[in-house]
């Protein structure tokens, strides 16, 4: 069962759980996949509550996302560890993730893209902007931790439309 809530009221606990796995989702032409994030960013821009995730080209999710106007964020507390090892360390091209996994998905309330059933926080995002890291701008250190493969993502910021706590 969900219940809705506002955005900020469980933020800073989501943020708080975001480094240890969230499944972010997302459905478009038909095809459905969620990875493992654990990077991501909270916030108000343009005077509207985001949720600003990043994902590299190289990803199956990018394909998918790229032709989206919405993803969902699922949270789940220290749950589902499994599940977000392999949902983060292989490809939706290879393999069915929901099957492989057991994952279910519920219905989001406000976008097309279906929510992670068992996870304790949900957040309902509506695409309102995109940008591709720009590779001239990163710090040479960063680039070379975090982008061996010249990988980069590009951020995607999601007006926070719905949230909703699972009980």
């Amino acid at each position: 069962m969900l219940k809705e809530i506002p955005y900020n009221e469980l933020a800073k606990e989501a943020l708080e759980y975001l480094p240890k796995g969230a499944f972010l989702t997302v459905e478009a032409r038909g095809k459905l996949n969620t990875m493992t994030i654990g990077w991501g960013y909270i916030g108000v821009i343009w005077g509207k509550p985001c949720f600003t995730v990043m994902v590299r080209d190289s990803r199956y999710t990018y394909e998918l996302i790229e032709s989206a106007d919405n993803f969902t964020i699922s949270i789940p507390f220290g749950k589902l560890k499994e599940a977000l090892a392999t949902c983060g360390s292989k490809s939706g091209r290879d393999i069915d993730k929901f099957k492989e996994c057991g994952l279910k998905t519920l219905p989001a309330a406000k976008v097309s893209s279906p929510l992670i059933e068992g996870c304790d926080l949900h957040f309902e995002c509506k695409i309102i902007y995109k940008q591709a890291l720009d590779p001239a701008g990163i710090p040479t250190d960063v680039d070379a931790k975090f982008y061996p493969k010249k990988d980069y993502h590009t951020l995607y910021f999601g007006e926070i439309v719905a949230c909703h706590q699972e009980v």
